[in-house]
């Protein structure tokens, strides 16, 4: 009798280690199974928001145009675009600066050409949306190369301007601003990269303020100082 109850004590303990060791792989896969599971939801997730974040920062909503660069004239211009993205523009590019009062275009066109990235707002554009466009322009890009200043009659309440790129916009809080800011400024369509956008020949006043300069008789010309030196064509990298 004693053989036979080790017997059948070991073959109950041997049952309830079996048992056991099932319920541990069952509580394996349970565990395996939601952490995959938590994990495709966890990757959907994240791959939906990029894909949103892509739709909401797309640019291709952006229009461009090419222009010829280099068009110094001293007379006043009309262009197609409102505001311009280009063509010909005066001799003095405005300093890159926020501005509360509409500039020259004329300015501002070469401020473009000289890489700016010149945001415009409609004058009767809510203070809020104002307040919003200037932190926008204050913390993205360089300021260096940031112009902005209200514009009248523009075909949307904010419009942002590259030279030979422009996006429409109806809120400062509209993702695809910096978006382009990032993008364009001093961007590879660029014509005169490295110049500067300030100097001593910039204009700081607004076009209520003074008109746009005479042609100088026999004076020196505006000089188009490079923030940064521009290699030569040999110290270029092949």
């Amino acid at each position: 009798m004693t053989r036979e109850k080790s017997q059948a004590r070991r073959e109950h303990l041997g049952k309830m280690r079996a048992e056991q060791k099932r319920k541990e792989r069952r509580t394996a896969l349970l565990m395996w199974g939601a952490g995959g599971a938590v994990i495709v939801v966890l990757v959907g997730v994240v791959g939906f928001y990029l894909v949103q974040q892509a739709r909401a920062t797309s640019l291709d909503a952006v229009s461009s145009v090419k222009y010829e660069a280099g068009q110094h004239v001293w007379n006043p211009v009309t262009y197609k675009e409102s505001p311009p993205v280009g063509g010909e523009h005066n001799n003095y590019w405005q300093q890159c600066a926020v501005y509360d009062k509409p500039i020259h275009p004329e300015h501002g066109v070469h401020s473009l050409e000289h890489g700016a990235v010149w945001i415009t707002y409609r004058p009767d554009l809510a203070k809020e949306q104002v307040a919003a466009l200037k932190g926008v322009a204050g913390e993205t890009g360089s300021q260096d190369y940031m112009l902005v200043s209200p514009f009248a009659n523009l075909p949307s309440p904010i419009v942002a301007s590259s030279w030979g790129h422009q996006l429409k916009l109806d809120s400062a809080d509209d993702p695809r601003l910096p978006a382009f800011i990032k993008k364009y400024q001093n961007g590879k369509d660029t014509p005169e990269p490295g110049a500067m956008c300030g100097g001593p020949d910039a204009i700081t006043t607004t076009a209520d303020q003074a008109p746009l300069p005479p042609e100088p008789k026999g004076q020196q010309q505006p000089t188009e100082n490079l923030a940064t030196p521009t290699p030569t064509p040999s110290a270029t990298k092949k």
